[in-house]
């Protein structure tokens, strides 16, 4: 969300002649996008404010805006705590940016703009396809906010409540992007489930239909997914859509009953593991990711070893893993039997050395087979096939399922860059990504999707 957010910043900032610049000393506007999911996000971002202070002490004219979560949760407080910044932009003000901005310039005054009660109309998301960044792989917010209110989760309050976007103006943004050369969108919401309910829009399926028939756009992936809310006709978008890729993020946070109902989460490791069960048959294929909390107050050891079993039952292909952290407004801060940072520690360690081995376990079944992979750019070791290198041309891309691939072409292989599918043979597997070599010149659009392959 907030990559998409800073997107649409520098979309917005274009028609002003602002333009990315490669390093902050030349930089004549430098915005912190923030995030407060965790303390530590908050942290590192006030430790990168704390660096910017010299450099505006240095250059006078310097316009420092801070945006995003953080700023949206303490407001004018940053403007006490850090006195070299300029502007304070909450989550529904970015289309306002451009014009603070310019008052900045102008009065030199300091500016604070953190209302959450815009109509998404005037907040607006689209970011115009001249002043969008040319990608492969595009975000596209289609929501905004959160009516869950999970007890350790901060995000309804610095995001506001639940509100969908028209369904037009979700599939114009699309169109502009494949024809700026985007191959791949993925649909960003805190409850992509739930979109449209509380508006009477279309369903979250149906809008995926809808997107599934615009002509150039190769592949569709959506993000987060509420397991509570993951309806049949969901499911069976993954056998009936052509471009939706075998791919899930679901966050089940933890496997002990217990706790999931401490967290506010409304489901049960049973229907959880229903949900994994049914998107397994109708999908075989399918890749799951998810996220788990660690250390919850008043989480035992018994409700981590749940946890452990959980991952042992449903074997992710990937997880993003967090030690709890108290969150302003969240009703877990309140809560007692706080766990022990050291317990909390221990236990994401051993959660993760768990999930590291079935990751490796699930990429090494893969070794050997096929892969279609969508190029999103050049791999870090590449040599690009030139005379002065006997190195192939290395790139990086992914899977249907979302699996990062890092690939070289031989000598023949065809025509390989950003945007192609190139149909790949999976030569070695590493801890979070696999390695192949591009198929005997099948580098062009149109090869073979491969999905079967994707899943150990």
């Amino acid at each position: 969300m907030n990559v998409a957010d800073s997107e649409q910043m520098a979309a917005t900032l274009a028609p002003m002649g602002l333009r990315i610049s490669p390093a902050l000393e030349s930089a004549d506007l430098i915005i912190v996008n923030t995030c407060s999911v965790r303390a530590k996000a908050e942290q590192k971002a006030f430790s990168v404010l704390g660096q910017l202070a010299d450099l505006k002490r240095r250059r006078p004219d310097l316009i420092v805006g801070v945006a995003g979560c953080v700023a949206q949760q303490e407001g004018a407080r940053i403007l006490q705590r850090a006195p070299h910044v300029d502007i304070v932009i909450g989550t529904r003000a970015i289309q306002r940016l451009s014009e603070h901005v310019r008052r900045v310039a102008e009065e030199r005054c300091r500016i604070v703009d953190v209302d959450l009660n815009i109509p998404f109309a005037e907040n607006g998301t689209a970011a115009s396809a001249e002043g969008a960044p040319e990608k492969v792989c595009r975000f596209v917010t289609i929501m905004r906010g959160c009516d869950n209110f999970c007890a350790y989760c901060v995000v309804p309050y610095v995001r506001g409540r639940e509100v969908s976007r028209p369904p037009e103006e979700i599939l114009r943004e699309i169109r502009e992007a494949v024809s700026s050369g985007a191959r791949e969108v993925t649909l960003l919401g805190q409850n992509v489930n739930s979109y449209g309910q509380k508006e009477g829009l279309c369903t979250f399926p149906e809008l995926l239909a809808c997107v599934n028939t615009i002509p150039g756009l190769n592949r569709i992936r959506f993000t987060t997914s509420h397991p509570k809310d993951l309806t049949a006709d969901l499911l069976k978008c993954f056998a009936r859509l052509d471009k939706l890729c075998p791919h899930i993020h679901l966050p089940v946070q933890s496997g002990s009953n217990r706790i999931l109902r401490r967290m506010n989460r409304a489901y049960t490791r049973e229907h959880y593991l229903d949900k994994v069960s049914e998107l397994r048959d109708t999908c075989p294929e399918i890749a799951i990711t998810s996220d788990m909390i660690v250390g919850f107050p008043g989480e035992t050891e018994a409700d981590f070893e749940l946890t452990l079993d959980l991952i042992r039952k449903v074997r992710f292909d990937g997880l993003f893993a967090f030690m709890y952290s108290d969150r302003p407004n969240a009703p877990a801060c309140q809560f007692a039997e706080k766990v022990p940072d050291d317990v909390s520690r221990e236990r994401l360690h051993a959660l993760l050395a768990l999930q590291d081995g079935v990751t490796f376990a699930r990429n090494s079944a893969l070794v050997g087979s096929l892969l279609e992979v969508l190029v999103e750019g050049a791999g870090k070791r590449s040599g690009f096939g030139s005379p002065a290198t006997t190195e192939p041309a290395q790139w990086t891309g992914r899977t249907p399922g979302n699996k990062i691939v890092h690939l070289h072409a031989e000598p023949g292989a065809g025509r390989i860059g950003p945007g192609s599918l190139a149909r790949v043979r999976i030569e070695r597997a590493m801890a979070h990504s696999l390695r192949g070599v591009v198929d005997d010149g099948a580098g062009a659009d149109g090869t073979e999707k491969g999905g079967a392959h994707d899943a150990a």
